[in-house]
């Protein structure tokens, strides 16, 4: 027999492993090939070509029967330690694939944080228990970068369609975006308002029963995030006017109370109204120009292919619809 010099541990594999392992055990090839499953002939050719490759013996023969040499007793040796390492990895791999493990880091803007993200991780805690969650809460700048520097696995965000200027698409390219739902912007004005009471007069359903923002031209508004504050502007904009922004706070009970307490109006989604209850002497109606916004899930490439991942995908299109 020739053999060639020792190339690499790449060289060896598992199957060869488990084939010396066996031997080392019963002593006989062809037992060893009855136990693993194999043929006599399939295990002895598959033999020759690993002391080809590796350019040692690793068996002789003894008497009636074989064992192994000192390269076959260094394989047996370690061959124990190896393949237990093996099998827990593939272990580990099963639970991965079966959802019976994972981890999912989420991040996402402050009003999901009270009304989506308790749904899902409490949806996935139901199916999947074995499923672990880390959560950051993060505007949809810092959300998106946070998915693009690998802090984040799915940042759930929002952009808005209508404005000239939305910044999303850039923060976001590269990235996987998978859009979720519409979510319509309501305006918020202190009760007896006269637009509030004139929408509220017309029939449901028709355009008199949303507030037209020009109607709003001369008075005080209160801002929200800046990609909010962007948006306010973009939509008086469109509507003929440039807002006076009197307060700015990206807390958006503190803007239904400001609200409440006649200090101006605003624009609020309606995901945030969900969030928290309209105080006394609020309204929230919709706005003329069916003012909206897109939410979003943002991924890296290939993210839902990850099991753990993917889950999570399909249970917020989900939760969110």
């Amino acid at each position: 027999m020739t053999l060639s010099p020792l190339a690499s541990a790449f060289d060896l594999d598992s199957q060869t492993l488990r084939v010396i392992a066996a031997i080392a055990e019963y002593g006989s090839i062809t037992r060893a090939a009855a136990v693993l499953g194999f043929s006599q002939p399939a295990v002895s050719q598959h033999l020759r070509r690993v002391e080809s490759r590796i350019g040692m013996p690793l068996v002789t023969r003894s008497g009636r029967g074989i064992r192994l040499t000192d390269a076959g007793e260094v394989l047996a040796r370690h061959a124990g330690v190896v393949l237990e390492a093996l099998d827990e990895a593939a272990g580990e791999l099963s639970d991965l694939s079966g959802l019976r493990a994972g981890q999912v880091r989420l991040s996402a803007f402050p009003s999901a944080s009270s009304t989506i993200v308790p749904h899902l991780i409490r949806s996935m805690g139901a199916e999947h228990a074995g499923v672990q969650f880390t959560y950051l809460e993060a505007e949809p700048p810092a959300a998106v970068a946070s998915v693009r520097d690998a802090v984040s696995d799915i940042a759930i965000a929002f952009h808005y369609p209508a404005d000239r200027n939305d910044p999303f698409q850039e923060s976001a390219e590269g990235l996987v975006v998978h859009e979720l739902a519409r979510d319509d912007l309501l305006v918020l004005v202190p009760e007896g308002h006269a637009v509030a009471s004139a929408a509220s007069e017309a029939p449901v359903d028709t355009v008199a029963a949303r507030i037209d923002l020009a109607a709003l031209r001369s008075e005080n508004w209160i801002a929200g995030c800046p990609r909010c504050r962007s948006h306010l502007l973009d939509s008086c904009a469109r509507a003929g006017f440039a807002p006076s922004i009197a307060f700015e706070t990206d807390n958006f009970v503190a803007v239904m109370s400001m609200v409440a307490a006649g200090l101006g109006v605003a624009l609020l989604p309606s995901l945030a109204r969900a969030a928290s209850p309209l105080p006394p002497g609020v309204v929230a109606l919709p706005s003329r120009g069916n003012d909206h916004r897109i939410i979003v899930a943002v991924t890296r490439p290939g993210a839902d292919q990850i099991p753990a991942v993917g889950e999570t995908l399909r249970l917020l299109r989900t939760v969110v619809a």
